[in-house]
């Protein structure tokens, strides 16, 4: 029987990637029972068997440092790990994966696996900027070694190929959370207890320095000038660089990273969501905000455009283009009810259930019976 360990870290505030591990582990099982479910007959419907091989197993591993409070199923010494070489981190890869699973890692960090290994690679930040996490020693070597590489956009791939060498990764792009898509603003009293009130532009994300905030927070008094009333709101892990762009800024608001079950409604009550980004592997946040109607400004960088399309306002995301974009999507113009309402058709089509069949189709193809 075929056997899939699905490998992560555990992670104190949780972002778009664990998002992203949280969702396909959670259908890798049944995108895999329905690969291996095979019609009999042409024509015939409704009637099924396994195919030769049997059912998968699925596992999870998350790994945890050696003193870390967080759940998880293993200890590793995650520091030592980053900075291991190669054959020292097969060697603890060896020790810790089942043998003759297919294992896929979806965190760099961790040791590659001695039989089928998969990895992910979300974006190439760690090489490209200064103030992110830097990036695992071996980790280019190893992407280069894998038997598969799942990047979550074409933009991504690219970026692994040119920067890493990494040759044929499979583009299988993110989903959205369904509740995005059925998500009814806040409430006034939800609102009001965030600080909150009236119109608001938000964006919610980190505040590294690939995010530009601070030509977001060039934008701001342009914007503030010509719509006083709107309140731009920031969500996030607390940092100090947003902190020191936003906190003494007229008409703005920092209420923090806010919990799963708020996030819908802030997003989908808010007047515009703006992505202001240099570098994004994917763009979730802008995916989320097409997913509830409501318009998306995103800069036209990196993976954006790939996600966003014809559905949200697409500019260079300099102070001055971001400040013109911003007004037009508060004008109330027709044509940007037309954009939310393309925004939102688009995002119909990244789901969670079609992303876990891309990845099942790769774990098929790399480590499932002849």
């Amino acid at each position: 029987m075929p056997h899939l360990t699905i490998a992560t870290t555990a992670s104190h505030a949780p972002m778009g990637a664990q998002v992203y591990e949280r969702e396909i582990a959670a259908r890798a099982a049944a995108q895999l029972a329905r690969l291996d479910e095979v019609r009999i007959g042409e024509g015939q419907t409704g009637e099924v068997r396994p195919s030769g091989g049997g059912r998968w197993e699925v596992d999870e591993l998350v790994a945890r440092s050696l003193r870390s409070p967080l759940a998880g199923t293993r200890r590793l010494p995650i520091g030592w790990l980053s900075t291991a070489s190669a054959a020292s981190r097969r060697s603890v890869g060896r020790a810790l994966y089942r043998r003759g699973a297919v294992v896929h890692r979806m965190d760099l960090v961790l040791p590659p696996a001695p039989g089928v290994d998969v990895v992910t690679i979300h974006d190439v930040v760690s090489w490209r900027y200064e103030d992110e996490s830097a990036p695992v020693r071996a980790a280019a070597e190893e992407a280069r070694r894998a038997d598969a590489v799942v990047c979550v956009s074409q933009f991504s791939a690219q970026e692994a190929v040119d920067l890493l060498g990494v040759r044929d990764p499979h583009v299988v792009h993110n989903g959205v959370d369904p509740r995005y898509g059925t998500a009814a603003p806040l409430s006034a009293e939800q609102t009001a207890a965030l600080g909150i009130t009236g119109p608001y532009l938000l964006h919610a994300g980190g505040a590294s320095t690939r995010k530009n905030l601070e030509g977001l927070a060039g934008a701001w008094p342009a914007i503030r000038s010509a719509r006083p009333d709107v309140t731009l709101v920031l969500s996030g892990p607390p940092h100090t660089r947003r902190t020191k762009l936003f906190a003494d800024l007229p008409g703005t608001l920092l209420v923090g990273r806010l919990p799963d079950d708020v996030m819908p409604g802030l997003v989908a009550g808010a007047a515009a969501v703006v992505v202001p980004s240099h570098y994004e592997g994917f763009g979730l946040p802008a995916l989320e905000a097409m997913a509830t109607g409501t318009p998306v400004v995103a800069a036209a960088t990196s993976s954006l455009p790939e996600v966003v399309g014809d559905g949200g306002i697409l500019v260079e995301p300099t102070p001055a283009k971001l400040a013109e974009a911003v007004e037009w999507a508060l004008s109330g113009d027709r044509e940007i009810t037309t954009l939310a309402a393309a925004g939102r058709e688009r995002a119909r089509a990244f789901t969670w259930e079609r992303s876990a069949a891309g990845h099942a189709a790769v774990w098929r193809t790399v480590g499932g019976p002849a």
